[in-house]
């Protein structure tokens, strides 16, 4: 991935959109949600008052948009995890080195538990990377007014290039991703591709091929199975990885119209969807088949990870930090490759299609204390010298355009998602309701939960997954998004 300036013009507005990206890790185990739910209803309260950050407040510039002030102390958290955080103390060191600042730096994948207690308390980090399993609900803040509109760091003059604006800068659907109520409040930096995962070198050795249409990744899994191993694992614990199966299968067999129907909320967006109903019958079809990795069911991410890679399954679903992730645990010879999600017979999207988005949202609370700093901070991410400093720590892109010195030499597995980024051309595709509907997702992915263990069957989940779309329709600010 030394560069990503191709699959940013394929979107046409229409794929990129996100993250959920990776919004992977919002696939909370089933115990966490109702915690989870109180936790973030907290973190919504405007919480006490505060003083202004005017005390750290310097001059504005041109070269100083917002007024960093030399001496001023910056106070930022990030979410631990594949990633890891190597990159962001790269980036607090050339901060502090260019304007003279004091970061203070906390990696955590306890979001929640180490920062809901400062947004109640009204003195919330300068910048916050909201990720993970216990991260804080972007559109939960959004709608609390915890976050400050960036809109302001989309129309600051460029690093790269002062002629431009930032959001000049940036792939298409990056903004679209991190708005809310029509306001941009969240950065979605990481580019990130789904799909299905495999080993170069167990397909070698076993003979088999990579499959293109469902049939053949069914007869793949049957023969893994015959082979002594699982077809498919998936992050039984996280609900959110299965969900990218059945949500993929839905895009690629209904087409870009099905992904808009869901995310607007629409009356019929799965309850009498053919292409919906058809995506869970398939995805239903290989547990009635047994062609789960056995306990799968009943593993976390890391788990079922590690467990393929010992080989005990042929597939995983994941989001293209799954190698980062995994560093310690794949074998050297692993050779690990990216899959696009096999289509169903009659797909309207081709086997190419892919999800892509930007994942990993970054805030500047509205309490900041440096909020002049966290806005400068963001600016300065959207740099090609810190999107490729991210690259050189994190093995992942960015959303900036061709934002990656292209001597970056990226690992096999990355790679080869850049590959098939490059062959999706303008076949790529998003969903936003993650982002702005994190309940409607949370009972999607219970539905999900219940489907792998057989204790459902599809049309029941159909029926739930319907349900969460009305009962998101019924709140007032869904009126402030929608997808055209």
């Amino acid at each position: 991935m030394g560069s990503i300036s191709a699959q940013g013009e394929h979107n046409n507005g229409e794929g990129l959109g996100r993250r959920d990206l990776i919004r992977r890790s919002a696939a909370l185990g089933l115990i966490a949600v109702p915690t989870m739910s109180f936790l973030s209803a907290c973190a919504s309260g405007g919480g006490a008052d505060k003083p202004s950050d005017t005390a750290s407040k310097g001059v504005t510039s041109k070269d100083n948009p917002f007024g960093v002030a030399k001496g001023s102390k910056m106070d930022i958290v990030v979410f631990k995890g594949g990633f890891g955080d190597d990159y962001a103390k790269a980036w607090e060191a050339a901060f502090d080195k260019k304007w003279g600042t004091s970061s203070t730096h906390l990696g955590t994948q306890e979001i929640t538990a180490k920062l809901q207690p400062r947004f109640n308390g009204g003195n919330p980090p300068d910048v916050v990377d909201d990720s993970g399993a216990q991260q804080i609900k972007v559109d939960v803040l959004a709608k609390g007014g915890q976050l400050a509109d960036l809109t302001q760091v989309l129309d600051a003059p460029s690093l790269d290039d002062p002629a431009k604006k930032v959001r000049d800068m940036l792939l298409p659907g990056t903004v679209e991703q991190g708005t809310q109520g029509g306001k941009f409040v969240a950065l979605y930096y990481v580019y990130t591709v789904f799909g299905f995962w495999y080993s170069g070198k167990l397909f070698k050795d076993k003979g088999w091929t990579e499959p293109k249409t469902w049939d053949e990744f069914l007869a793949v899994c049957a023969k893994a199975k015959a082979a002594g191993i699982g077809g498919l694992a998936h992050q039984g614990k996280f609900p959110y990885y299965i969900n990218v199966v059945i949500m993929d299968l839905i895009a690629k067999k209904g087409g870009i119209e099905a992904v808009k129907a869901i995310d607007n909320l629409a009356p019929n967006a799965f309850a009498d969807n053919p292409a919906a109903l058809a995506a869970v019958e398939a995805v239903y079809e290989v547990v009635e088949k047994d062609l789960l990795m056995p306990g799968t069911n009943g593993l976390t991410h890391t788990e079922s990870q590690t467990a393929w890679n010992q080989y005990k399954a042929a597939f995983i679903p994941s989001g293209s930090w799954l190698e980062n992730e995994q560093l310690k645990q794949t074998p050297d010879d692993f050779d690990m490759k990216f899959l696009p999600m096999p289509v169903l017979a009659d797909s309207k999207m081709p086997f190419e299609a892919i999800r892509a988005g930007a994942g990993e949202p970054f805030i500047v609370p509205e309490k900041a204390a440096n909020k002049a700093g966290g806005l400068e901070f963001l600016r300065s991410m959207l740099s090609r010298e810190w999107s490729t400093l991210f690259a050189q720590q994190a093995n992942s892109l960015t959303v900036v355009k061709d934002g990656v010195d292209p001597n970056v030499k990226l690992r096999p597995g990355t790679q080869s998602a850049v590959t098939a980024l490059k062959a999706a051309g303008t076949n790529t595709f998003a969903y936003l309701y993650p982002d702005w509907y994190s309940q409607m997702d949370n009972d999607i992915q219970a539905a999900s939960n219940e489907l792998m263990a057989k204790r459902i069957q599809p049309k029941e989940w159909i029926k739930r997954a319907q349900a969460a779309v009305d009962k998101a329709a019924k709140d007032p600010n869904a009126k402030n998004n929608h997808r055209s």
